[in-house]
């Protein structure tokens, strides 16, 4: 035996376990949005349940894959314990077809069937691996053409990798280790049970480890006998793992779903060994006992096994969640509103992108609802305060606090796990957004608490200053519904709308400024309530500038090239012209503007403005009018001065 036959047995098993990783993560990226949205609708129908996980598991090759995402989903609330059940039972069974993709290797192409040459992995390696790399050198920047070439460059490895093991293990055979090896497993079922469950733990993975076994039997040297325990051992080693990983950090509805497949197993074990027992004891396995394997029987054993303990122990599911809430005690933990949103966050769906990136995107519309909702609230305040639902404000605000800094730590640490470009370009316009919608909560909070200081200082706003501020209030919402189409839907149109609305609201703040003034001149409006009013200004020119931040963000997920000089862009659209851009500001303006200017009367009023701020007795009596007046007259002289130096 040589030194370079191990390693090359070595190099063939870490080629196969690559590609069946790169197979499998890609399969789950290129569906997992799909995976994920089909799961949510199973029903607690046992038999449908099963059928979805026998069919997920087939899809993505893995079923410790599909019983970590069904515990992510029952976690988050999204799939109850019982309607798990049945997805775990088909996904032991959904994982048997990757050993029958494998036998393969057994293909007979003699008697004239030439056409099953194309069939054989010596043959469909190379004509993946060719395939996938042009479709990934072509795919130009598509993540689906890239992703499907991935799964092809996957498949054509595991399989390079398969051959390279068999004809390792067929040098090595003449060294008699194997043969000694494997003649201790006919001896002894218990060690080869023990060798199964402890390479499936090593490997997490039952069907690399049943790929395993299929490479060894071409040495010709494995009976049936030697091999079925090691079989059912694998069952166990692979269900440990998923258990492990189901309960880190994991809720206790979640954790159950770990322990469920590890009973599930056990019962599947305890179940093959007995029967096996007793149809070798009456000689019913005389015919296939001693019997040489081949990949295709050790496929079709795996098969029956998994197939025929799910039928049998299907209708015991609901014991085995009896034992598992026996198991795992539940925790009592405060329950927040938002807690299924929050739990959704869960580490489990790292390996599959899509469906984290569906959890944040959940939290995120719920983090946008609250946060509007409470800058409703908070306008409602400033006539009509109302102090339990100040508290409500406050309250709320709380809970976007925790969600923002809940999501933020979950994007960072989803982040390495992203691989596709149109993932990081959506966890991007994520991280920038949940910072605008905690801002619109801030927001919210600043105007209910002058709502609060006006009672307290036994100030209000006149009747003017509130038909004036309905106006603001719908162009506002107009410019919220705008950014919640952008993102809600990823709507393009809605997003490019949203800044020449905001353009409209900065000028339609201004004119409220200058009514204000007005009003306070003619003593029709009480003058203490001017800090409020300039403070309330403040608040509603920030939630415009949030808001055209939503935008913005939207449009650079469509046009990557715009970071990081998005409003530049806008800028230029004003300036330069374009067509959408100063048709939506039009219709804006003639509809907004156009309201104040008939609640004001025409220019007419504002005319009166600037002749009472020249009088200095007016100035006298208000302060604010006379710092309105230096700004203005320095205005003017700044004007001369550009002025001036145009004529040098």
């Amino acid at each position: 035996m040589s030194i370079f036959h191990v390693l090359s047995l070595l190099g063939g098993l870490a080629m196969f376990l690559y590609g069946m990783r790169l197979m499998g993560d890609s399969l789950k990226e290129n569906s997992s949005g799909t995976l994920k949205r089909v799961m949510e609708r199973v029903t607690n129908n046992p038999v449908r349940a099963f059928v979805l996980g026998m069919l997920v598991t087939a899809l993505i090759q893995s079923s410790t894959a599909t019983i970590v995402i069904t515990s992510g989903l029952v976690g988050a609330g999204i799939l109850t314990l019982t309607q798990s059940l049945g997805i775990i039972v088909g996904a032991n069974v959904g994982t048997t077809v990757t050993g029958q993709i494998i036998r393969l290797l057994d293909l007979d192409t003699t008697g004239g069937a030439e056409w099953l040459r194309f069939l054989q992995p010596s043959t469909l390696a190379p004509v993946a691996l060719i395939l996938g790399m042009v479709l990934i050198m072509s795919s130009g920047g598509k993540h689906n053409t890239k992703s499907i070439g991935n799964i092809a460059v996957g498949f054509g490895i595991l399989f390079s990798g398969l051959l390279n093991m068999t004809s390792a293990v067929n040098v090595l055979r003449e060294s008699g280790l194997v043969e000694q090896m494997f003649t201790g497993l006919d001896s002894n079922p218990v060690l080869g049970y023990l060798t199964g469950a402890g390479v499936a733990f090593v490997l997490q993975s039952s069907s690399a480890t049943i790929g395993i076994l299929q490479a060894f039997s071409a040495t010709g040297l494995m009976t049936w006998k030697g091999i079925y325990a090691v079989i059912v051992g694998i069952y166990l080693g692979d269900c440990v793992t998923t258990a492990i990983v189901c309960s880190i950090g994991a809720q206790p509805e979640a954790k159950r779903v770990g322990i469920v497949n590890i009973l599930f197993n056990l019962s599947e074990t305890v179940l093959v060994l007995l029967a096996v027992t007793i149809l070798h004891k009456v000689g019913l396995l005389d015919g296939l006992w001693d019997t040489t394997v081949n990949s295709g029987i050790i496929a079709n054993t795996n098969t029956i096994f998994n197939l025929c303990c799910a039928i049998t122990l299907l209708p015991m599911v609901s014991t085995y969640e009896r034992l598992s809430r026996r198991i795992v005690k539940d925790v009592p933990v405060p329950e927040g509103p938002y807690k299924s949103k929050l739990d959704a966050l869960n580490p489990v769906f790292f390996t599959t992108p899509a469906l984290a990136l569906r959890s944040c995107y959940d939290l995120l519309m719920t983090m946008f609802f609250i946060a509007r909702s409470n800058i409703d609230k908070s306008f409602k305040l400033l006539f009509a305060y109302d102090e339990k639902i100040h508290e409500e404000i406050l309250a709320d605000e709380t809970e976007l606090d925790t969600m923002t800094d809940r999501l933020n730590r979950y994007i960072v640490e989803l982040l390495p796990h992203l691989q596709l470009e149109n993932h990081i370009r959506i966890v991007n316009q994520y991280y920038k957004v949940s910072s605008d919608f905690e801002r619109l909560g801030d927001h919210a909070v600043n105007i209910a608490q002058l709502s609060a200081d006006l009672v307290k200082n036994d100030t209000s706003f006149s009747k003017k200053m509130e038909t004036e501020l309905d106006i603001l209030k719908d162009l506002i919402a107009q410019i919220m519904d705008l950014s919640q189409a952008a993102f809600q839907r990823q709507n393009l149109d809605a997003a490019t709308k949203i800044e020449p609305n905001v353009r409209v609201a900065a000028e339609l703040i201004d004119q409220l400024k200058r009514q204000h003034l007005r009003r306070m001149i003619n003593g029709e409006c009480n003058v203490m309530a001017d800090p409020f009013f300039t403070n309330l200004m403040v608040e509603c020119k920030r939630i415009t500038d949030v808001c055209s931040n939503v935008g913005v963000a939207t449009v650079v997920r469509f046009r990557p090239e715009l970071a990081d000089h998005e409003h530049r862009y806008y800028d230029s659209l004003m300036t330069s012209g374009d067509a959408t851009f100063d048709e939506t500001y039009d219709k804006s303006y003639s509809t907004y503007i156009g309201l104040m200017e008939e609640l004001s009367g025409g220019n007419d009023k504002a005319d009166s403005v600037n002749n009472a701020t020249d009088n200095p007795t007016i100035a006298a009596v208000n302060p604010s009018i006379a710092v309105g007046n230096i700004l203005r007259t320095s205005e003017t002289e700044d004007d001369s001065l550009d002025d001036d130096e145009d004529d040098e």
